[in-house]
């Protein structure tokens, strides 16, 4: 069987992608019913039976076209007035016709004029009306004509009323602002099929540019080719494939889902993932009011040999589903397809938002970027099943009326992070980009702002593998965002560290007030403000301080989960500067949010550094002062070391040689025996030390730096 290039139809802009549905449906069912379309890069691909000589012939001469009217709208034709001049003059012209291609056409109009006369006198149907209208023409036309009132209308059942909802691709039921796309469709039949003017111009139309010139066609394509010119042909073999995007009948399953559930991978928008977003697209402008958009419809693109009947019922079918249920915005669509795929064959979506443009007065089909289906579905998008949940109470928040713009801003940010590691599950920067913003999102909650939505929920020990990019930044964030006072045997953590940073209470925000009047608790154990990594550690090291003194503990109540301790090498790039701690500290905030008990329950490989650097002799001795434990000798004794917390606060003002000082006394009191004397760094470099006494370590690191200070008294600790 032949195959046709058809690189006249292309999956960008709308109308030449809809051009090769309609090219598949007409052959298909008008001249070959074992015809086969499929995507081939940029280009469709057409295998037939008919030579490239009789597929021409088959449009020029048989081709029957669709029935396509809309006489509850403007510019239909069937009224008197001069703005229906146009529509009615192409209207006459396929009445008064007397081609048997254009039967069907001529008989659907008939019935359109019966109804017309009989129950609304001739006169165009209020808006009271206009349902009965589209009812009884659904009811009285059969055949083809029917799947043109499929695309452009679908029927709404609620309990008490029956409601027409106007599919987006077509406009509002055949008109686009102040045009009529039925107009332009019946003046290119006209053009086309009776006139029989532009027969030079449908093998541009089918197989792309030739060097004939075909004219100049006046007639707007709408939102469908909102920027460039089309030839009657183009117009005529895109509204034909808009027929294959038909809208089934449905039952309202609820008030809030029902406007999104009526045509075929269609959900409301999201102006989230691609570089031009705007939430103005989300919306449309009337009055100075804002209504809802038009949302946002996926077109699958599919690589294999197609019939059309099997091409027809992935869009009769139409619609993907997520564990949350069926997919009703943006990303619960890119959801569904990075998770579940929509239907095998498919390779790719498109997705297109009807966004309002021109000043308001109308719409143009927007390509907003494209989302490939995975053949195997990734383990780590399941990641993101966490969320599913918190997402949408955190959508709900940044767009009420006084949200502040910084509560808009991170939601955003999250969202474009999200529609990015979706599609590149591989990447562990991209995850990370998701931490961050994850982060972020609680930074502005913890100032009152979008609190209501809860903080990040409870995440699965499987981030760490999807995030880990073999940073030192990375785990030492792990490092610092898992530890806490102990572990039991089974590994459930005893008072972790997250409630320095959220003002928790049984895993949600602990408020104060109702209503409008609920403010987040404020206590003093809130010590990380999320602007200054070193100031953080700082601070977190010293609350955890304070509290065991006030306790009468001489220990730092600060243990590594296990698997999760600081390792020298990326202590050693830490204490040097080498290292960007705003980053770890952000970074832990976010996986703060990890499940401890899944954590303790999982199999781990431990994350491990290359690097085999130790950290300064003089900073070694620093954390040996100030263990959250007593290290051991060889042959088993405890060595006592009572933590002073003067040693920290020296440091952390900048005193290096004080401190150095002070935790050498506190050693040789254990009876450590070092070559360290003295040492003195900038205060620049003190306070850096001092932020890495909040990355804890294992008891065989701690006897690797007793080791290398004191051999006399090292142990051979084990993990």
């Amino acid at each position: 069987m032949p195959i046709h290039h058809l690189n006249g139809c292309a999956p960008v802009p709308l109308a030449h992608y809809l051009k090769a549905l309609g090219i598949l449906r007409l052959v298909a069912e008008q001249a070959d019913p074992s015809a086969r379309g499929w995507w081939e890069g940029e280009q469709f691909r057409l295998m037939t039976k008919l030579p490239r000589k009789d597929l021409e012939s088959y449009f020029l001469e048989s081709y029957d076209p669709t029935p396509i009217f809309n006489p509850w709208g403007g510019r239909s034709g069937y009224y008197d007035g001069q703005s229906e001049k146009s529509a009615r003059s192409a209207l006459t012209a396929i009445e008064n016709s007397e081609s048997s291609r254009l039967q069907r056409y001529r008989s659907a109009i008939e019935a359109i004029r019966t109804i017309l006369s009989s129950s609304f006198d001739n006169k165009k149907p209020t808006d009271d009306d206009r349902s009965r209208l589209i009812l009884s023409i659904r009811l009285a036309l059969r055949g083809p004509s029917t799947a043109w009132m499929e695309a452009v209308t679908a029927v709404m059942n609620s309990e008490n009323d029956i409601e027409i909802i106007q599919p987006a691709l077509l406009g509002t039921g055949g008109n686009e602002g102040s045009g009529s796309y039925t107009s332009a469709y019946m003046a290119a039949i006209e053009a086309c099929l009776i006139e029989r003017r532009w027969d030079h111009a449908l093998r541009e139309a089918l197989f792309g540019r030739t060097e004939q010139p075909w004219g100049i066609w006046d007639k707007s394509f709408g939102q469908f080719l909102p920027d460039g010119t089309a030839s009657p042909w183009d117009l005529i073999l895109a509204f034909e494939g808009a027929c294959v995007v038909r809208s089934a009948i449905s039952s309202r399953n609820n008030i809030s889902t029902s406007r999104w559930l009526s045509s075929p991978f269609y959900v409301e928008s999201n102006s989230y993932g691609y570089p031009s977003e705007s939430r103005a697209d989300e919306y449309a402008l009337k009055n100075g009011k804002e209504l809802p958009g038009r949302g946002e419809q996926w077109f699958p693109l599919w690589t294999q040999p197609t019939m059309f009947s099997e091409l027809n019922q992935i869009f009769v079918e139409g619609r993907s589903n997520t564990k949350q249920g069926r997919a009703t915005d943006g990303w619960s669509m890119v959801r569904a397809i990075s998770t579940r795929g929509v239907k095998q064959g498919i390779h790719e979506f498109i997705r297109y938002g009807y966004f309002q443009r021109n000043n308001q007065a109308t719409h143009f089909a927007v390509p907003l970027g494209r989302y490939r289906v995975p053949d195997q579905v990734n383990p780590k998008i399941f990641c993101l099943d966490d969320l599913d949940a918190w997402l949408p109470r955190l959508r709900r928040q940044a767009l009420e009326k006084h949200a502040p713009a910084r509560l808009r801003l991170v939601e955003r940010r999250l969202s474009d992070a999200l529609f990015a590691v979706a599609q590149h599950p591989d990447e562990p920067d991209r995850w990370q980009s998701v931490m961050l913003a994850l982060a972020d999102v609680e930074a502005v909650q913890v100032t009152g702002s979008g609190f209501k939505a809860g903080p990040v929920p409870r995440l699965r020990p499987e981030w760490v593998s999807a995030a880990d990019n073999d940073t030192a930044e990375f785990r030492l964030g792990l490092a610092c965002a898992m530890q806490a006072t102990g572990f039991s045997q089974e590994g459930k953590a005893f008072d972790p560290i997250r409630r320095h940073w959220l003002p928790l209470k049984r895993g949600r925000y602990d408020t104060s007030g109702t209503g409008s009047h609920a403010r987040l608790a404020l206590a003093p154990e809130l010590v990380l403000k999320g602007r200054n990594g070193i100031a953080d550690a700082l601070a977190l090291f010293e609350r955890r301080l304070v509290e065991a003194t006030r306790r009468g503990k001489r220990l730092v109540p600060l243990v590594a989960a296990r698997y999760t301790a600081a390792q020298p090498s990326d202590l050693a790039s830490l204490v040097a500067g080498a290292v960007d701690i705003d980053r770890v500290m952000t970074l832990a905030r976010a996986m703060m949010a990890i499940d401890h008990s899944l954590w303790a329950q999982r199999p781990h490989t431990p994350l491990r550094s290359t690097g085999n650097a130790y950290p300064d002799d003089a900073w070694l001795v620093i954390r040996l002062a100030l263990l959250p434990w007593s290290p051991k000798t060889r042959q088993g004794s405890e060595i006592h070391i009572g933590t002073d917390p003067a040693i920290f606060r020296r440091l952390a003002s900048g005193d290096a040689a004080g401190a150095v000082e002070l935790a050498l006394r506190r050693l040789e009191a254990g009876g450590i025996r070092t070559a360290v004397r003295v040492a003195t760094a900038p205060p620049e470099t003190a306070r850096l030390w001092a932020a890495a006494l909040a990355f804890p370590i294992t008891r065989l690191t701690a006897a690797t730096f007793l080791r290398r200070i004191d051999p006399s008294t090292a142990s051979g600790e084990q993990l």
